[in-house]
């Protein structure tokens, strides 16, 4: 896969799962604080816990960025972009709500700590960063540097698979939200 397509597919991605994150701080409080009747979680805890996940991804992200830059490993672009396979079909399971078994670290857990319109500026806040991140490494120096996921045994991925895991993670969430509001709109009839 050439790399300025890979990039461009990201920055879709983002663009396309954050515009739909951000559609439901638009909906009624009384939808956004509804708790399904098995316990889960509210659209507002969600979207606080994508926001939190998204946190400690960025600071992985923003660190094996600056590794891949100054290429700390000494590794050659052009070989990297010659034998490069983007890793699709594990990444893409990220996106499945209940594709795999997860226990998320109790950091990452809604805690209510920050008002609905914090969330919603630190999701715009965040996408941004993971922009500025792609605009950083533009010619394939993302290869350069790969660290473990031990998310759906992803084992070691790179800088543009830490941020689609970003991404995909966001879109599993967004699946929970709709089924959320599904209750809810059944509920409420």
């Amino acid at each position: 896969m050439e790399v300025d397509a890979l990039i461009v597919e990201i920055k879709q991605k983002l663009t396309a799962t954050f515009a739909k994150l951000d559609e439901w701080f638009g909906v009624s409080e009384s939808l956004r604080a509804f708790r399904p009747l098995n316990g889960g979680w509210t659209i507002n805890e969600i979207l606080e816990h994508v926001a939190l996940t998204n946190h400690y991804l960025l600071i992985l992200i923003n660190k094996a960025a600056a590794k891949a830059a100054k290429n700390i490993n000494n590794l050659d672009l052009a070989t990297e972009l010659g034998s490069y396979q983007f890793a699709r079909a594990k990444l893409d399971e990220i996106g499945q709500h209940k594709s795999f078994a997860w226990i998320r670290p109790e950091h990452m857990e809604p805690k209510g700590a920050q008002t609905v319109t914090e969330v919603s500026q630190t999701l715009r806040k965040q996408l941004g960063q993971c922009e500025e991140i792609l605009r950083q490494l533009p010619n394939g120096e993302g290869l350069l540097y790969r660290t473990t996921m031990s998310v759906n045994a992803l084992g070691k991925i790179n800088v543009y698979e830490l941020v689609y895991f970003l991404a995909k993670h966001a879109e599993r969430h967004l699946t929970q939200i709709e089924q959320v509001a599904a209750e809810y709109q059944v509920l409420n009839r």
